[in-house]
């Protein structure tokens, strides 16, 4: 009965994270006309949020835990596991924003219809790809969330908390190139939203696997190869978009403004949080 509660615990922590993604997709469609560099701007701040949230939180626990040796190993552990999965995700080819006047007149004439189809087919996928790829890392994150709640419901709380703050941008990244390619908000919404939906999956399967409560120090060392997927798929698919939608210079702004937002709001969560684990 106490873990029946405890799982039911975990599915609403997590759900609240991947609800948040639905939040971002709202944005979008309530806005006007979608901007590839908007998109790779926000992209480059959820990087800067996870590479916070991996770096700064999990690993360091991970670390601080387990000793800095195994602590590597299970955050490399994820990293490695990450890379192998994203060896079958087709990788997106970014597509500059059309930003000039004559650019625009030339898309226009109907010589270069073709043209613009291709360019909204390619952005389609790379809003596709953002899907998949956040969702494959919702899955570890909403394991995370229910792991980090068998700590103490302060843990999961507070992880919940922050994810559900990164996940908000992340239902934008996903929303955004989907409505600048297929002009439907309901796909932009609904792919958004499914992408969340993978955190209280993640779990459920974690329940399923682990009924009984885990030894502290496989939980810390799980934490922490979650960090290692975050960090992985931030750098390898979300920062490689931001550059070439935002450019260089903007999205690493951005990125150093995403860290420090969740550097801040981990911060403030902790001190908020009564001591009750």
């Amino acid at each position: 009965m106490v873990m029946d509660s405890q799982v039911l615990l975990g599915v609403a922590l997590s759900s609240v994270g991947g609800f948040s993604t639905s939040i971002g997709a709202l944005f979008v469609i309530l806005s006007k006309a979608p901007s590839l560099k908007v998109l790779g701007l926000l992209q480059g701040f959820a990087a800067g949020l996870m590479l916070s949230i991996s770096f700064f939180d999990l690993t360091h626990n991970a670390l601080n835990s387990l000793g800095f040796l195994k602590g590597n190993l299970w955050f490399f552990a994820g990293v490695i596991f990450f890379a192998v999965v994203a060896k079958f995700i087709p990788e997106p080819t970014p597509v500059p924003p059309i930003s000039n006047e004559k650019s625009r007149k030339k898309v226009g004439n109907e010589g270069n219809k073709d043209i613009m189809k291709r360019r909204r087919r390619q952005v389609l996928l790379s809003g596709v790809i953002t899907a998949i790829g956040i969702s494959l890392h919702n899955f570890p994150e909403g394991m995370a969330v229910y792991l980090g709640s068998m700590k103490g419901v302060r843990v999961g709380l507070n992880l919940a908390l922050a994810i559900a703050l990164h996940n908000i941008p992340e239902g934008v990244a996903v929303a955004l190139p989907v409505y600048f390619a297929t002009e439907s908000k309901w796909e932009a919404f609904k792919l958004a939203a499914l992408s969340g939906f993978a955190e209280p999956l993640g779990v459920i399967i974690v329940a399923c696997l682990f009924p009984t409560s885990l030894n502290p120090e496989i939980l810390e060392g799980i934490l922490g190869s979650v960090g290692g997927v975050m960090a992985f798929l931030t750098l390898h698919e979300m920062l490689p978009l931001a550059f070439e939608y935002a450019g260089q210079k903007h999205s690493v702004k951005a990125v150093f403004c995403g860290m420090a937002f969740m550097s801040a709001s981990l911060y403030f969560l902790r001190r908020s949080l009564p001591e009750d684990m």
